[in-house]
């Protein structure tokens, strides 16, 4: 359900890949995309609108735990200021990291073309760079060790088929996945606080939030929507959205947080 493609690693150093023989091989594989109807056609971005707004949170956001990095002093060092977990990223009234995409109402109407260019997420003084992020099904998402401490980058979806891949030095790797699903956890299982987020989808329409909690999705096609926002702790929260011909939507979700929240 997924394939791993190796780059130019320094030092010729030899690199072990592991395809886990977890339970998720035993499943049966979800469709990448629904058949195209015979008459499916390439979306009009001369018709297409918008739909926009942001991600807020009320309440008071739990503060992130703090990381412990005294197990790799190479971490450490990159941290000295100290380091805390990415769960609760909030600026300006919004919730950034926030996951929010088109879930319903395209069927199999449209043609989208697979893009070539490679999306990409770092392991950067042993955090995951970007936290959350999306890709489409089919595209090249480039795995990069920009460390000099060894990682261990461990895929776990329950629609594409798990993996477990070492990286021991500054290095690229390349995944890709064949079906969409929303969201797949990735760690790191020689550094236990590593974790991000990859949403995988059949079509662009998905952002994740950035400063404020804005999103923006641009050239959507006319028509009825359902838009879920996705958060790894808040849960997820849906609107319809019916949008005309060159009409832009504005929509906000509100996520309610306390200081009980578990992270």
């Amino acid at each position: 359900m997924f394939r791993i493609f190796r780059l130019i690693a320094p030092a010729a150093v030899a690199i072990a890949v592991v395809a886990c023989s977890g339970s998720n091989q035993s499943k049966s594989p979800q469709p990448a995309s629904p058949a195209a109807a015979p008459d499916a056609r390439k979306v009009d971005e001369g018709t297409a609108g918008s739909i926009s707004g942001k991600v807020v949170v009320e309440g008071t956001v739990p503060q992130n735990a703090p990381i412990q990095m005294s197990s790799d002093p190479a971490c450490e060092a990159e941290n000295k200021g100290g380091a805390a977990q990415e769960t609760y990223v909030a600026s300006d009234g919004g919730l950034q990291n926030v996951f929010v995409y088109i879930k319903d109402g395209l069927g199999n109407k449209y043609l989208f073309d697979t893009p070539t260019d490679p999306v990409k997420i770092d392991q950067k003084g042993c955090h995951y760079v970007p936290h959350v992020l999306g890709v489409r099904v089919g595209q090249p998402l480039q795995v990069v060790n920009a460390d000099s401490t060894m990682h261990n980058v461990h895929g776990l979806p329950k629609a594409n088929q798990e993996f477990n891949f070492s990286q021991p030095v500054p290095m690229t790797s390349t995944v890709t996945f064949t079906t969409k699903e929303v969201m797949i956890p990735f760690k790191c299982d020689v550094h236990s606080w590593m974790h991000s987020y990859i949403g995988v989808l059949d079509h662009p329409y998905f952002a994740v939030t950035a400063s404020g909690g804005k999103f923006d999705l641009r050239t959507v096609p006319a028509g009825t929507y359902t838009v879920e926002a996705w958060h790894e702790k808040l849960g997820t929260q849906t609107q319809n959205v019916t949008l005309g011909e060159k009409e832009n939507k504005e929509i906000t979700f509100t996520f309610k947080a306390s200081p009980a929240a578990t992270q």
